[in-house]
């Protein structure tokens, strides 16, 4: 059974000036990520910008990460779209692309009831061959996916974990509470500045957008918990916090985009609507990397 683990960097989408995917630059973050020791890479979620991206761009994305990560470690695909359907449309191109597994977020744009949350997973489980991975991110989409639905969800087999985003740690508590008894469902966070609480709750593991920018200290979080070293999990977790932070600045994921920028990566900006951070946003960001030792 697929186990979603460790800390998997929603990896993002660079762009040229000119809006196009930026591959040689996207080759060179998958090996960057990969070198200081990440779990997994998953192409296509909210950092990687899904909603900008029509369906040959999707396609081109998984296909250069997943060539170029080569097995190194497992391949997260994001699927995500407004309708069933699309949704498993998508889900079938990552099955073709050779993706490890599914990350699914619930539908954006309308409101729907538990009962419809609970049917939309369940065929969109039924209609794939991949492990899927639900993701509630509410503060963007204003819907959520409750405790009592998660244990409801996952008792189906290929459903076998959920990203929680939404930094209501009461709601992660709840999800691995509920599911704990269930040794093949993983609970994992969405919320880089909960990482070390979520894994001494049981959590396994973290999609952290600012490992982006600072793999290497969101890695130290999970490693030396797993071996131990709580003192030392717990400073990592409080010196890769003040980045999280900063990615209030700006529309997300822009300053993650410009702290790549910085450490010399030339990801491009956002695309548009999406502008750069303003020039004092710029100044704090660059002096948040300076005092975690990247800069």
């Amino acid at each position: 059974m697929f186990k979603p683990q460790g800390i998997i960097p929603p990896i993002i989408t660079p762009f040229t000036e000119a809006g196009e995917i930026n591959e040689p630059v996207l080759r060179q973050l998958v090996d960057h990520l990969i070198g200081q020791g990440v779990h997994g890479l998953f192409p296509l979620g909210t950092t990687g910008e899904f909603y900008a991206l029509d369906l040959s761009e999707s396609k081109r994305v998984l296909s250069i990460v997943k060539e170029q990560t080569a097995g190194r470690v497992p391949l997260y695909a994001g699927a995500n779209h407004i309708t069933t359907r699309g949704t498993i449309e998508l889900a079938h191109i990552a099955e073709e692309s050779g993706a490890d597994a599914l990350s699914v977020l619930t539908p954006m744009f309308i409101s729907q009831t538990q009962a419809e949350i609970y049917e939309f997973y369940k065929t969109v489980a039924a209609n794939t061959s991949l492990p899927v991975i639900i993701y509630n991110n509410k503060p963007k989409t204003n819907v959520t996916v409750t405790p009592e639905t998660i244990a409801r969800l996952s008792e189906i087999p290929n459903i076998v974990g959920v990203k929680d985003s939404t930094g209501d740690f009461t709601n992660t508590e709840e999800y691995i509470r509920l599911t704990r008894g269930n040794a093949n469902f993983s609970v994992l966070l969405g919320r880089d500045t909960l990482i070390y609480a979520g894994l001494s709750y049981g959590a396994t593991g973290a999609i952290a957008s600012c490992a982006n920018v600072a793999p290497g200290i969101a890695v130290d979080i999970y490693n030396k918990y797993m071996a131990g070293d709580l003192q030392g999990a717990l400073e990592a977790q409080f010196k890769l916090a003040p980045l999280r932070i900063a990615c209030n600045m700006g529309t997300f994921p822009q300053a993650i985009k410009e702290g790549l920028n910085m450490l010399g990566f030339p990801v491009g900006k956002c695309l548009d609507p999406i502008a750069e951070l303003l020039p004092e946003e710029k100044a704090k960001l660059q002096k948040v990397l300076c005092d975690m030792g990247l800069l």
